[in-house]
């Protein structure tokens, strides 16, 4: 028997083509305005990187009479595709269409790229903090340049401090997919809400979750796999989850956290403690704690009775 493949394809398409197959998973839009791009994310990420840490990212061969019109050429370019990206955001978020004024959303998004190229030298600052935290850190790193070429957790939390960033002054959607590249690209899931003090690090990193509420103070170092997660999501009187409230951990200045560790709820790890690896914490932690798994006794009588 023949196929006839052309015929196949054709009714394929003519289901895919359905709105009761797609409307569940197709975006209503602003005719003729574009999505945000993940291409031009990476772009933007990209270029945050190449200006944060000039000479690391893009051009290595930049010397102090030229980095003034190296930053300001990349600047001009961030600026550009800020603009365009956050307009896109805008217009994805507005689900009335009919009561959305575009030129005044587009004055909107250059003023948050504007807000965004201004807040970029505290971003810098901070992130140096957390280059020289991870240097520190790691007897292995022999260099900082080292930290900012190599560690992934670098990576991630410059996305995270970028998407933060973007974050406070109210942009839309951007930052959560800015903070999800580098979740694919390291491992590494910290939330753009999340709150993250200076001087912090993660060590090796892949597997590490930062939830949404979760506030983190300054000189905390975590480990690899270790969640800072929710342990429940009180519902509301139609049974969904309700949003917005806190309900990730609260860990002070000084907190060391080691591998595969597992912190839940709205619960304070107080400062200076140290919480060791695999255990599972859902009580809050006074300051200077140590929180260790214990050795288990030896078995005495095997199941079913015997030595």
């Amino acid at each position: 028997m023949t196929t006839n493949h052309f015929e196949r394809i054709k009714s394929a398409i003519e289901e895919l083509s359905q709105e009761q197959s797609y409307k569940s998973v197709c975006h209503p839009h602003f005719k003729d305005h574009k999505m945000p791009s993940l291409q031009a994310l990476e772009k933007i990420v990209s270029l945050s990187r190449e200006i944060i840490f000039p000479g690391y990212y893009g051009d290595s061969s930049i010397r102090p009479d030229s980095v003034r019109y190296y930053i300001g050429v990349n600047t001009e370019k961030l600026y550009s595709l800020m603009v365009e990206q956050i307009f896109a955001g805008l217009c994805f978020m507005c689900d009335k269409p009919e009561g959305f004024d575009l030129s005044e959303r587009k004055g909107q998004a250059h003023d948050y790229a504007s807000q965004f190229i201004s807040a970029l030298p505290d971003v810098r600052r901070v992130l140096t903090t957390d280059v020289e935290a991870a240097f520190l850190g790691d007897p292995a790193a022999k260099s900082k340049g080292e930290v900012i070429f190599c560690y992934p957790a670098i990576r991630a939390i410059t996305n995270y401090r970028v998407a933060h960033a973007l974050l406070k002054i109210g942009v839309p959607l951007i930052p959560r997919m800015i903070s999800e590249m580098a979740h694919s690209e390291t491992g590494i899931d910290i939330h753009p809400r999340a709150t993250i003090g200076e001087y912090f690090s993660i060590d090796h990193g892949t597997g590490v979750v930062i939830g949404a509420t979760s506030i983190l103070g300054n000189n905390v170092k975590l480990f690899q796999g270790v969640t800072l997660g929710a342990k429940s999501f009180p519902l509301d009187e139609k049974g969904n989850p309700i949003k917005g409230i806190p309900r990730h951990p609260i860990i002070e200045d000084n907190v060391v956290i080691y591998a595969q560790a597992t912190i839940l709820g709205r619960i304070t790890v107080g400062a200076n403690s140290i919480i060791g690896g695999n255990v599972w914490v859902t009580n809050s932690v006074a300051s200077g704690s140590k929180i260790v798994q214990f050795k288990p006794r030896d078995v005495l009588y095997a199941e079913g009775g015997g030595i």
